[in-house]
């Protein structure tokens, strides 16, 4: 079993990972928005509105996927036989 003092310190650093990335995603989305104006713009065929609902499936399939205890470590990525769990 782990002591108070080790769960609070990965408790913390935890969180101070999860505050790192959002500050960064939001500068990065700061910073991108007027690129992505100027894409959006130019997006007469509408790719980008396809590519973007793409993206939203995958990401709601990762996450129904972490929800049932499957994760995406670099081991999994690396492994030979990733693409069979979906047969476990």
């Amino acid at each position: 079993m782990q002591t108070l003092a080790v769960d609070i310190a990965a408790t913390f650093i935890d969180d101070a990972a999860a505050l790192v990335t959002g500050f960064g995603q939001a500068l990065l989305r700061v910073a991108m928005a007027p690129i992505n104006r100027i894409a959006n713009a130019c997006d007469v065929a509408g790719v980008l509105a396809e590519r973007r609902a793409t993206f939203r499936m995958w990401r709601a399939s990762r996450a129904r996927a972490r929800q049932e205890g499957r994760r995406f470590g670099l081991l999994r990525r690396l492994s030979p036989f990733r693409h069979l769990a979906h047969l476990t």
